[in-house]
């Protein structure tokens, strides 16, 4: 145990020497701090209750995804019906209507009626472990076959769409170029975001509140303007109102109910100027599949007007003068150059599967973060005095190894938390407190054994030798509890809650590092070079 060769001594010098070069980006200021080079800028993020920024809770509309279920069903059920092997293999169908959160249609071949089920069961899934499928298939009345979604399916339709918003909105946000953004889903229906640093959070709701669902459909030329104002439209066409601000004064388009190309075969979107009237556009590029389809409905309507649709609202309805090839188009409308650079960033990171409401909107200054960080610093710097002086007091010289472990184990734990891009909020600066007040623990256990082994009349070697021995098992059984519990608070807890279990694990490990193995290294170097003959502790 007190068997320290060279290679030992300069590993460990090496870490405590590193601990505090890497500490120290993060004392700095934010001008100091961009000078240095790339490999050094590494620093503790501050979170939103330090920092200040935008807090929102967004809540999602359950009708809106329980529509697009409904209309994506609807699309499969026509895929299904048609065969793989050409006209010969398809399923004639008629009536199909969505109506009363179903699907319903006629078979008019009752011969295929079986044929037409085994096509839709493949579509199907098992709803999770529940023993449901995710739609029932029923025959009514013969012929007629009704789809309707059960409640397990429902529950995991939403569960899955939650998941991939918040993955959509953690990609936006990140786009943003912010740093550290809480982003995590509350209950079934809710997403949690909290942006360190943001101090305008109507941009923030912009973004992500946006669903960016895009599609290119074709206007209904056959539509009459007159009819359409009394609501009555051609079958298989729909009336989609125009955005705020377009339109040129029409309030909508009469438009097929087909998408001829969906924003989901998008690769990149980006904010760019139109070279005519230098006006902010959008301009977007389709994947191959995409590029061939544009290609082939540009070029088989020729002088006919598509329409750029977004969340279900008109963009623009321009002429196709010419097959549009390249697998490029642009988005024009009245665009500001923040405006089209958030759609762009919309488009980009993928439609939101379900739109989000924002529920819950709160605002945090920096001023009340300077003042949490003071009172925090405050509170840690009491603590860690208190701890020095009483150390100093009871232990002597191996309190002052102890303190000198601890202001490491400060080092370290501000350097580990920058390496690993950690964010450090209020509930975190009360784990640093508390870690600080809990360093010693593992000095007092040692020092505590180290008094009894000497009043057993061991001589100091060997009474250094079992201190530090006995000790470690205590206190490697104490601190993997604290481990187990702080990975737990990780694990269900939310954001200000994970802060604390990072900062309290990083401080159990490296309490441990410094407390037991660095103030060995100082015990072991003391008594070889001072050979002592009795210890006072």
């Amino acid at each position: 145990m007190l068997d320290f060769p060279r290679w030992k001594t300069l590993g460990i010098s090496l870490i405590l020497l590193a601990g505090i070069l890497f500490s120290i980006p993060s004392f700095l200021p934010t001008k100091a701090f961009e000078s240095l080079p790339g490999f050094a800028q590494i620093k503790v993020n501050l979170g939103l209750d330090l920092a200040g920024g935008s807090h929102l809770l967004l809540e999602a509309d359950v009708a809106d995804l329980q529509k697009t279920q409904l209309s994506n069903m609807e699309k499969t059920v026509r895929t299904a019906m048609r065969g793989e092997r050409g006209a010969d293999d398809d399923i004639a169908i008629g009536e199909l209507s969505n109506a009363g959160g179903k699907i319903s249609f006629l078979v008019r071949d009752q011969t295929k009626l079986d044929a037409a089920r085994e096509r839709l069961f493949a579509e199907t899934q098992g709803a999770g472990l529940t023993g449901q499928r995710d739609w029932n298939i029923d025959v009514v009345d013969t012929t007629r076959i009704v789809l309707t979604p059960t409640r397990a399916g429902q529950a995991q339709a939403v569960s899955r769409a939650m998941d991939t918003a918040r993955d959509i909105i953690d990609r936006r946000v990140n786009a943003l170029g912010t740093r550290e953004p809480t982003i995590i889903r509350q209950g079934d229906d809710r997403v949690v975001v909290q942006v360190p640093g943001l101090q305008d959070p109507k941009a923030l709701k912009d973004l992500i509140g946006k669903t960016a669902r895009l599609e290119f459909r074709m206007v209904d030329a056959n539509a009459d303007p007159n009819e359409a104002m009394q609501g009555r439209v051609p079958v298989g066409s729909e009336i989609v109102p125009y955005a705020k601000g377009e339109g040129g004064g029409a309030p909508f388009e009469v438009l097929s109910r087909q998408v001829m190309i969906s924003g989901e075969q998008l690769i990149d979107a980006r904010q760019s100027y139109d070279p005519q009237s230098n006006q902010p556009v959008v301009t977007i590029r389709f994947d191959a599949a995409g590029s061939n389809t544009f290609a082939r409905v540009t070029a088989q309507n020729v002088g006919k007007r598509f329409a750029m649709v977004l969340d279900g609202q008109v963009l623009s309805a321009p002429s196709i003068n010419e097959p549009i090839l390249g697998g490029s188009a642009q988005i024009s409308g009245s665009f500001s150059v923040a405006s089209a650079n958030a759609l762009a960033i919309s488009l980009r990171s993928g439609a939101l599967p379900v739109k989000m409401t924002v529920v819950e909107e709160r605002t945090v200054t920096p001023e009340l973060g300077a003042d949490s960080i003071e009172k925090g610093v405050i509170a840690g710097i009491i603590a860690t005095v208190a701890v020095l002086v009483l150390m100093l007091v009871v232990y002597g010289r191996f309190g002052v190894y102890a303190n000198i472990a601890l202001i490491f184990n400060v080092f370290l734990i501000i350097a580990t938390m920058a390496a690993f891009n950690a964010t450090l909020t209020l509930p975190g600066i009360a784990g640093f407190v508390l870690t600080i007040g809990a360093a010693v623990d593992a000095n007092v256990l040692i020092n505590e054994r180290l008094r009894e082994e000497l009043k057993r009349g061991r001589r100091p070697f060997q009474a250094v030798e079992l201190g530090y021995t006995e000790a470690s098992r205590a206190i490697f059984d104490a601190n993997v509890t604290n481990v187990i519990a702080a990975a737990l608070m990780f694990w269900f807890g939310s954001g200000p809650i994970k802060g604390f279990a990072v900062v309290l694990t990083i401080g159990i490990v490296t309490s441990v590092f410094t407390a037991v193995t660095v103030t060995r290294m100082f015990v072991a170097h003391w008594l070889r070079a001072k050979r002592p003959t009795a210890i006072h502790i």
